[in-house]
């Protein structure tokens, strides 16, 4: 009787994995139908789209074009002034302060991390496989803390140490060599130790004085709080705050776009020259024209439309940054909107930067 018992629990629950997958399988289509559809839609058609299916949402647009920059707020009253959390467009921030370091001659971008950083007598990644995420480094590595903040649901970074990224990197063993493209927050993280070391300055206090040198006044390090809701909680010393931890509004980040549009600096320039092509295929992208062939320091490079861009989430926030030099054009997008609801950020600032371009 009890083998019995067993037997029909386990009939069940290979039903209800069946089932599942079933599911899973014939939401995918459906999905990806649906985008293939919205594909065709106009940028106006997607924002009234994603508006529709998310009543709180605001979104926020700077576009930098022959005319200067022009602003669109949607989705609620117009101001410059809601605060975003920009995710991992963090890292784009944390690239330019690196490239800045090299063109001072304080870090050579082929050295390897260990020339900076106190770690056991191995192979080390280089700056530039670290920065272009090619270095075999994880996106991040589970500790008892980020399993208590993926139960917490919140930042899944919070409370992680520099220490602890410090005895991460010594468990490391890679081998001398140019891993396949995977995005890792926590290479670009330790990005931030090395700078902390050539300037002998907290990663934090070096931000705050370069975003003062780009007069940007309404951005800084995430502190949990602004004037839109579910900001994730981050310490002052965090770890991984040069990969996610930057909080900002519509027209600080338009002056960020301009800056990187127009800006005769080396440093400037270089920051998204390409350094590895990748070469990555995502089908819900490629439906979109967004393409990841390249990466220079951070930046993704669509080489086929010529579009250096970089996107970033959080769990209620997502964006996306994208420009062209050559005819100098550009769009931000910020939303307080999560990544997983309909039409993400990356490709309404996408398609922008295809009605701006074509």
């Amino acid at each position: 009787m009890k083998k019995k018992k067993i037997r029909i629990v386990v009939i069940i629950v290979i039903i209800i994995i069946f089932l599942y997958y079933i599911y899973s399988f014939i939401s995918g289509i459906i999905y990806k139908n649906k985008m293939k559809e919205i594909s065709q839609y106009t940028s106006s058609q997607m924002i009234n789209y994603t508006l529709n299916n998310n009543k709180n949402a605001i979104i926020s647009i700077g576009i930098y074009d022959e005319n200067g920059i022009t602003y669109n707020v949607y989705g609620a009253e117009y101001s410059l002034n809601y605060d975003y959390e920009i995710g991992s467009i963090t890292k784009t921030f944390t690239a330019m302060l690196l490239s800045k370091a090299i063109e001072e001659g304080r870090i050579n971008l082929d050295d390897s991390i260990s020339n900076y950083l106190e770690l056991k007598n191995r192979y080390y990644p280089t700056i530039r496989r670290i920065i272009t995420h090619t270095s075999g480094l994880k996106p991040y590595y589970l500790s008892f803390q980020k399993i208590k903040n993926y139960f917490a649901r919140g930042n899944d970074f919070y409370n992680i140490s520099k220490e602890q990224l410090l005895e991460e990197l010594n468990k490391t063993k890679l081998e001398d060599k140019d891993y396949n493209f995977n995005y890792s927050n926590f290479g670009v993280s330790t990005l931030g130790l090395v700078l902390e070391k050539v300037y002998d300055k907290n990663y934090n206090k070096l931000l705050e004085e370069y975003l003062e040198q780009l007069n940007m006044n309404n951005t800084t390090i995430a502190t949990g709080t602004g004037n839109l809701s579910g900001y994730w909680k981050w310490n002052e010393n965090d770890g991984y705050i040069p990969s996610g931890a930057i909080i900002s509004n519509i027209e600080d980040m338009s002056k960020y776009l301009e800056t990187l549009i127009t800006s005769e600096e080396e440093y400037v320039i270089n920051v998204a020259e390409p350094l590895k092509d990748i070469n990555i295929e995502n089908e819900i992208y490629n439906m979109f024209d967004v393409n990841i062939d390249s990466v220079g320091m951070t930046w993704i490079v669509d080489n086929k439309n010529n579009v250096i861009w970089h996107n970033g989430s959080t769990t209620n926030f997502n964006s996306y940054i994208g420009f062209n030099r050559e005819n100098k054009i550009g769009v931000v997008v910020l939303s307080n909107i999560s990544s997983q609801k309909d039409i993400n950020m990356t490709l309404i600032g996408n398609k922008i930067m295809h009605e701006l371009l074509y």
